[in-house]
């Protein structure tokens, strides 16, 4: 090092003082070498390190900027915020003073009478809620329809096996099955929300966000109410609303639901009560047990909480996990406040396949109205949409009747 700082710093020599020149000497070429390729080396992790800095840092910006977008992990995503985000604005300035030009640009219909299909975003957004109030809007078998009264297709009333056959053997005919049509009509349902001038003054109020809820928390109750108990008639027709009988599947009318007696009226059976739960499962065939459920209100689950088999332990298991949904001899618990409470003869609780046994249709969009006549100084917001609902396969569905037999 001595020699290295000679040759570096001349100028610190002591007076008078002269040495040979080694910078040729091998040891300070090796040494020379040596520095060299240190910095070489430092310089090739600093261009690496640096661009997987950049590169991380790239990823962390894109990362944050969909978060940004998305809101919370449970709600819309992406793109689909920011449009429900315009959806919303839009819907304001509809209600406020009635400006419809980003409405109807953003529409995917109008009506020329003044009403104007909502955005298939803030239909997406009330139709979550329908799913959310009713249990059975989620886990039916919901199906879209265009610029139609319904929605048709045929099943086989008699069920028909495949044969086999040999190779070059003749097929005889097989008996023609008896097809039946499925026919689910749709039907308005509306509901009207008076807005307060002061509310519509307030430019800092979501407006649009106030109504999509107010608009989805009725439609969905008065949904999830008809799809359990309707009667069919300008309204779905409910899966209480059937002919019910005892027989099995093979024997019964294929336009009925069968039922099971609790075995005491308006109670359960005295003696083992879990039993006729236990028949409730074993009634359903194989098919429709994979993916069944038990749907019951809160009252009705009170009750089944405290039966027990014959070891005394519960029937019933709460979730394993936060979200995870109560068992009940090992199928989920769906609460649905639209059953019925236990009384004499009630049909409180229903045990199935519901995607496979209730069919939800419904028409794209909602269509809403403002009146700022009828109600002054309120501003009235109509709204409207059309669905239909109703049993598909009655074989998927069994109920339990409170009574004696």
């Amino acid at each position: 090092m001595i020699v290295l700082v000679w040759n570096l710093h001349p100028q610190n020599r002591p007076f008078g003082c002269t040495l040979p020149d080694t910078r040729n000497l091998p040891m300070h070429t090796e040494i020379k070498e040596l520095l060299e390729a240190q910095g070489s080396a430092f310089e090739e992790f600093k261009t690496r390190f640096g661009a997987e800095l950049k590169a991380e840092r790239e990823e962390r910006e894109a990362l944050e900027l969909r978060l940004s977008r998305n809101g919370p992990v449970s709600g819309p995503s992406g793109d689909n915020q920011i449009t429900l985000k315009a959806e919303r604005k839009a819907v304001a300035a509809f209600l406020r003073d009635g400006d419809d030009s980003e409405l109807k640009s953003m529409s995917v219909g109008s009506d020329p009478d003044g009403g104007y299909t909502v955005m298939p975003q803030m239909a997406s957004q009330i139709r979550n809620k329908v799913r959310e109030v009713s249990p059975i809007a989620e886990l039916a078998r919901r199906v879209l329809v265009g610029n139609a009264d319904g929605y048709s297709e045929p099943y086989e009333k008699t069920d028909m096996d495949a044969e086999w056959s040999g190779e070059t053997a003749s097929r005889a005919d097989q008996e023609t099955p008896k097809i039946g049509l499925l026919n689910i009509p749709l039907h308005e349902i509306f509901t009207q929300q008076p807005v307060t001038q002061k509310l519509l003054d307030t430019s800092m109020f979501d407006l649009g966000a106030w109504i999509e809820e107010r608009i989805a928390a009725k439609f969905a109750r008065s949904e999830g109410a008809a799809f359990i108990s309707g009667s069919g008639v300008i309204q779905p027709r409910g899966i209480l609303n059937l002919d019910i009988a005892t027989d099995g599947d093979s024997t019964r009318s294929a336009d009925a639901l069968q039922y099971i007696a609790s075995g005491g009226a308006g109670a359960f059976a005295s003696g083992n009560p879990a039993d006729k739960l236990v028949d409730m499962i074993y009634a359903l065939r194989p098919v429709f047990r994979r993916n069944a459920n038990w749907l019951m209100n809160s009252q009705t689950a009170g009750q089944v909480r405290k039966l027990k088999d014959g070891m005394g332990r519960f029937l019933w298991s709460d979730g394993l996990a936060a979200g995870q949904p109560n068992l009940l001899l090992g199928y989920p618990v769906a609460m649905d406040e639209q059953m019925p409470d236990i009384s004499a003869d009630s049909l409180s609780i229903a045990f199935g396949d519901f995607r496979e046994g209730y069919t939800i249709v419904e028409q794209p969009g909602i269509k809403m109205i403002r009146d700022p006549f009828t109600m002054k100084p309120h501003v009235k917001f109509f709204a409207y949409r059309r669905v239909g609902g109703d049993v598909s396969e009655t074989d998927a569905i069994k109920l339990m009747k409170f009574a004696a037999s």
